[in-house]
Order: C-alpha cells, then sequence, then structure tokens
C-alpha cells in the first residue's frame, strides 16, 4: 500500500523538497543548493540522492512511495520533457524519465507556475476547486491552469503562460520572451516599477514615490504609498490592475474557473491588491464569469512542492 509521495520545486537558487502522505500531509520538508554548473547536470541526481536518503533516515521501503513529482521552471510538455529551462542551464531534457531512472519510483514533471497552482487547488487557497486560474507576480508573471483537477500544460508545454498574453499592443520594449506588450512587462514586480517610473516622468506632483532614493522605488513602495493615499501611487496601481483585471478576464472566458488566485511576491500586498485587481476584472470579464473571485493563494514558497506532489497521485 503506498503511504507517501514526494514533492520537487526546483529552482535557480535552491531545490526544495517534500515529503508528503498521500493524503496531502507534509511530513517534513527541506532545501539542497541547485548546481548548475555544466549545464546543470548535477540537479536531477542531486534531487534524487537527497530523495533516497530522506527514504533510508526514515526507513520508508521503496513499496511504500507513490512517486516523485518534480516542477521545473520552464515548458513541460505532457511526456515529462523540457525543451528549455534557462534559469538551469537546460537544454533539452526528459525530466520524469530520468528521475524514474535515478530514482527506481515513478516519477511526473510539470511546469513549476502549473505545480504551484495545482498544489494551491489541492491544500490551498482554491482547497477543494476543480477548475482554477492562478497568476503569479513575482519578478515576471507566471500562471497555472487546472481543469477538471488536473495541469493544463498544453502540447509544448506553455498551457498557463499567461504573462505572455498581449494586453499592450502599443509597448515598444520588448519582453523578455522578444515578444513586445506582455502582461509581464506591466503585470510583474518589474513592470509596476516601469509604470511608477513613466507615471513620475509626466507628472510634476508631490508623491511618496518621488523621494525614494536609487533602487528604492520597487512594486512594495507603490502599493505603501497607494495603501496611505497617495495619488499617483493611486494612478500607478489602477493602471496596473486595469492590465491584469483584463488579462484575467480574457483567460476566464476560456476556462470559466470556480476561483482566481494570485501567488508570487508583488501579493504580499494583500487585500488592496485584490479588490483593485477584482473590480476591473469585473468590468471586463464575460457576463457569466463576473462572479468568479479573486483570491490569494496561501501556501506561499510550498506550493510548488505540494503540486508536484499531487501530479504523481493523478
Amino acid at each position: 500500500m503506498k503511504e507517501y509521495c514526494f514533492g520537487i520545486d526546483v529552482g535557480g537558487t535552491s531545490i526544495k523538497c517534500g515529503l508528503f502522505r498521500v493524503d496531502g500531509t507534509l511530513e517534513e520538508k527541506w532545501e539542497i543548493p541547485t548546481r548548475t554548473e555544466e549545464h546543470g547536470k548535477a540537479i536531477l541526481p542531486d534531487a534524487a540522492a537527497s530523495i533516497q536518503a530522506k527514504m533510508q533516515e526514515r526507513g520508508i521501503s521503496r513499496e511504500k512511495v507513490a512517486g516523485v513529482g518534480v516542477g521545473v521552471p520552464g515548458p513541460v510538455n505532457r511526456e515529462g520533457e523540457v525543451s528549455r529551462a534557462v534559469n538551469l542551464d537546460w537544454g533539452y531534457k526528459h525530466v520524469s524519465k530520468e528521475m524514474e531512472e535515478l530514482t527506481g519510483l515513478p516519477a511526473k514533471a510539470a511546469n513549476d507556475a502549473n505545480a504551484a497552482a495545482l498544489g494551491e487547488a489541492w491544500k490551498g487557497g482554491a482547497e477543494g476547486a476543480s477548475q482554477v486560474i492562478m497568476a503569479t507576480l513575482g519578478t515576471g508573471v507566471g500562471g497555472g491552469i487546472i481543469v477538471d483537477g488536473k495541469i493544463l500544460p498544453g502540447v509544448h508545454g506553455a498551457g498557463g503562460e499567461i504573462g505572455h498574453a498581449n494586453i499592450e499592443p502599443s509597448e515598444t520594449e520588448p519582453c523578455n520572451c522578444g515578444n513586445r506588450g506582455c502582461l509581464e512587462q506591466v503585470a510583474s514586480a518589474t513592470g509596476i516599477v516601469r509604470l511608477a517610473e513613466k507615471e513620475l516622468e509626466k507628472s510634476t506632483e508631490d508623491s511618496m514615490l518621488r523621494m525614494l532614493g536609487a533602487g528604492g522605488l520597487t512594486a512594495k513602495a507603490v502599493f505603501d504609498a497607494y495603501k496611505q493615499g497617495d495619488s499617483l501611487a493611486g494612478r500607478v496601481v489602477d493602471k496596473f490592475a486595469a492590465y491584469l483585471g483584463r488579462g484575467l478576464a480574457m483567460f476566464a472566458c476560456v476556462v470559466d474557473p470556480e476561483v482566481i488566485l494570485i501567488g508570487g511576491g508583488v501579493a504580499r500586498a494583500g487585500m488592496p491588491l485584490i479588490d483593485a485587481v477584482q473590480r476591473e476584472f469585473t468590468k471586463a470579464a464575460f457576463p457569466s464569469c463576473k462572479e468568479i473571485p479573486i483570491r490569494l493563494a496561501v501556501l506561499g514558497n510550498d506550493a510548488g512542492i505540494y503540486g508536484a506532489a499531487r501530479t504523481v497521485l493523478q
């Protein structure tokens, strides 16, 4: 009888690992460094060795483990293949097959943002929901789509890449993906700073943001000023919320989810952010979708290991 499973979330700096009961109880979590030298050839072997060491430490036999789920920062197709993962210095890699060979356990792989969405749908802010959209707002904008309780990876592993929806066709600067006008350029932490810089350039009014020194203008600073009634920060947040609200409304009329979640570092702004985005979403959404609630994700940095673990139980 299977009692355990492992969830692995591979990041550019560290590999987060979790030992779970099959009912979703997190027994233990730990991290190991991500060694990206030599095209990241040690990453999966290191993760596998850490899993095997934990099984030995805990006296867990292979027969009791349902498998290992691995979340990675790059497109992952249904077969568990990655075409490229820039942050890990990977080219093509068959992640699930390699992890199975290294551990002797069943393995599945998923994009890390998709895994985070699945984790939140399993034991987080959307627990119990089978249709979920999640937006992760950090340095970039990641996303995940859950349909019938499962990740929607797409044919090329690009399912849920909401950060690269074209939301501002007049944008002249390129996104990291090479296109122009992506949601990521106006709704990520760096995107919010760009919006603030443009607002400061065209206005001479007093603002808390204008008094910040080099490096002081951050997404957090914008929301802190917004919460204190700064009018210029208010215009920045309104623009950000309009972009994100409209973007989410486009995806909602395709997926028709039970709930939309927002996570990532920018989401630490809390309910003022949610309220602003919900307002703009409701304006733009298809009538049948206007009542879809937008909520904060709750699992934080653990969402990826929860979702990775869940993949091997489906």
